[in-house]
C-alpha cells in the first residue's frame, strides 16, 4: 500500500455492497488493511475485488463490509 500523504482529500468510513464498492476504498481484513486496486463482474450481481497487494476477495451481493473511501472534494 502506498504510503499516506497529506492532502486536502476526507477520509470517511462507508457501508459498501458489491453494488457500490469503488477502485481505492480500504477494507481491513484479518487486521490488515487492503486497498482495491481492480474489480472485475461476476454473475449473478457478484465481484471479485483485487488488491494492490496481489490477494483477491469475492463479494456476492448480501456481503456487506466497511471501508474507508477518500471523498475528493474541488
Amino acid at each position: 500500500m502506498k504510503p499516506w500523504t497529506p492532502s486536502g482529500a476526507m477520509a470517511s468510513t462507508v457501508e459498501i455492497t458489491s453494488a457500490n464498492v469503488r477502485r481505492g476504498d480500504v477494507i481491513q481484513i484479518g487486521g490488515q488493511p487492503c486497498r482495491v486496486a481492480d474489480l472485475r463482474q461476476l454473475p449473478l450481481g457478484s465481484k471479485r475485488l483485487l488488491f494492490e497487494t496481489g490477494e483477491q476477495l469475492t463479494m456476492h451481493p448480501r456481503t456487506r463490509l466497511v471501508a474507508v473511501r477518500v471523498l475528493r472534494r474541488w
